[in-house]
């Protein structure tokens, strides 16, 4: 006989998800109404009014997709991307390879700009593989590269698919909520998101803006778009304006409920507030950690303040670090990806996640850690060299 799953209470810092607010919690355990109640539809469409303001935009195709980020990923994907399609992918890590694999599934063509693990999108390659390519549809990049929280210059790359006339899709996924994404402002067409790390909501929605170029490129395929779930064309008559809905499919009520409490809780505290948060408490816990003598992998410019990749201390078995933190202190941090994998932790400081407490607790976890270990790190100064930046 099986009995009720009670999951143990934890602090999550790592890569995703986030801590969830008790709000949004709760928002869980309200009454479940059909997907095509008016209140429901209501609910729709302030959860639309507030992604239109969290992405920037006025895309009447902006809509949370049903599913997680890599459904995101892949309704970007499938609807603009026809076969014998040319698309520059830009890869500095885990995630633009998953771009170049939806290219390949979808019958186009990835011409890769590479770049190491830890560095931003590199300009000048991007244009020069714009410059030397005909027919480029679009230029596709990570945003914030979740393997290893680095920031590329996404404005910057927009302008350069405007000069050469491609659509751009853009992996929002870690950088929605924690920096800003002007998707309307940059010239973004379509962009992908998730609602476990910086909106602090439990994992299975994906948030997605389109813009009016993107729009018309669907409605002018050759082709059908070969996802009928995925296909924009369908799904607007769901999430399209005003109070009749055509059925698509049945929503996930009860995760609506928690992704708009959510955007409520984030506008209450206001996005740039919420930006200036992450920011505050990322330079805290850098502060602890090189106090520590723990280094980032990312240089400073280029950091993401929601999600901290630091190289674990020679002769340190990560491994069995992590799991110390998870069993003595119930605090999760996220391994290494790829050829990281064993060299870094990933430390994240997501919505929820991301305050002054959870940094003071993982500063004081890991040292208390590393220190019964055996680890060369410098002892008793990480708890002081955060203070000193909270105290200003």
């Amino acid at each position: 006989m099986k009995s009720s799953f009670n999951p143990p209470v934890r602090t999550l810092m790592g890569p995703g998800p986030s801590d969830v607010s008790p709000r949004v919690l709760s928002a869980l355990a309200r009454p479940t109404i059909g997907h095509l109640d008016p209140e429901f539809i209501r609910m729709m469409d302030e959860i639309k009014e507030m992604l239109q303001a969290l992405f920037k935009t006025q895309s009447p195709l902006t809509l949370p997709v049903s599913a997680p980020g890599s459904a995101g990923m892949e309704a970007c994907f499938v609807n603009l991307v026809e076969p014998g399609d040319k698309v520059v992918v830009c890869q500095n890590g885990v995630f633009g390879g998953r771009m170049k694999e939806n290219v390949e599934r979808f019958g186009g063509e990835a011409i890769m700009v590479m770049d190491d693990w830890g560095k931003p999108v590199d300009l000048d390659k991007v244009e020069k593989a714009l410059a030397e390519t005909d027919d480029v549809k679009a230029l596709a990049f990570v945003h914030a590269e979740t393997s290893t929280g680095v920031r590329s210059d996404a404005e910057s790359l927009c302008a350069l698919a405007q000069k050469y006339g491609c659509l751009t899709i853009v992996d929002a996924v870690t950088s929605l909520g924690g920096i800003e994404v002007d998707v309307d402002g940059w010239g973004i067409d379509a962009v992908y998101s998730g609602t476990q790390k910086c909106l602090s909501c439990p994992p299975g929605i994906s948030p997605v803006a389109f813009s009016e170029r993107a729009i018309e490129a669907v409605k002018n395929r050759k082709s059908t778009v070969p996802s009928w779930f995925l296909d924009k064309n369908l799904v607007m008559g769901y999430w399209g304006g005003g109070g009749k809905r055509a059925y698509h499919h049945t929503a996930p009520v009860n995760s609506l409920y928690a992704l708009h409490e959510s955007l409520v809780v984030l506008f209450e505290e206001g996005l740039e507030n919420t930006w200036s948060r992450h920011q505050q408490h990322h330079e805290a816990l850098r502060a602890g950690l090189e106090a520590m003598g723990i280094n980032f992998l990312v240089e400073e410019e280029y950091r993401l303040p929601q999600l901290n990749t630091v190289y674990v201390p020679e002769g340190v078995d990560e491994a069995e670090v992590r799991n110390r933190l998870l069993q003595d202190y119930s605090l999760e941090i996220g391994a290494g990806l790829g050829f990281l994998a064993g060299k870094v932790w990933r430390i994240g400081l997501m919505g929820s996640s991301c305050s002054r407490r959870n940094v003071m607790l993982c500063l004081a976890a890991l040292e208390n850690t590393l220190s019964a270990m055996g680890a060369p790190i410098n002892r008793g100064v990480a708890a002081l060299a955060a203070d000193a930046v909270y105290s200003g």
